[in-house]
């Protein structure tokens, strides 16, 4: 099971089955969406996603016909979006979940749309907290 929440928790949500066909997606809509390089995105199976709390904090808005965007009106965060014409999954990005996940990204798509500025294989400083000389 996951839980998540929005970043200021007035919406919360549980997954009970798998996370299915995580990709990172660098596709210009997401890359607006996420405001960020790429969205990590999954799919769960409808039954198994349930919001527990703050649903009527959720406000959505349809980019492409039969496609919403579900999102949390206050603090903007996005939730899940949904398609009409495959209701039985919901599709969230990994980064509202607080729990650890098992499954793994599977890949990189649309990476012909990448930010120029995106480099998928850089060997980067890595640090546990801001970089040096950032308070």
């Amino acid at each position: 099971m996951y839980s998540g929440q929005c970043l200021c928790g007035e919406v919360k949500v549980k997954i009970t089955g798998a996370i299915r066909e995580i990709i990172h997606c660098h596709c210009s809509l997401c890359r607006k969406n996420s405001g960020s390089a790429y969205a990590t995105n999954g799919f769960v199976a409808t039954e198994d996603f349930t919001i527990t709390i703050g649903a009527n904090a959720l406000t959505s808005f349809s980019f492409k016909l039969g496609r919403e965007r579900h999102f949390c009106q206050h603090c903007g965060s996005p939730i899940y979006s949904s398609n009409a014409q495959d209701p039985s999954r919901v599709r969230i990005r990994l980064g509202l979940l607080d729990s650890d996940i098992v499954e793994r990204p599977v890949s990189h798509n649309f990476v012909t749309s990448k930010a120029n500025w995106e480099e998928l294989d850089a060997k980067l400083p890595r640090y546990d907290g801001f970089e040096p000389g950032r308070s």
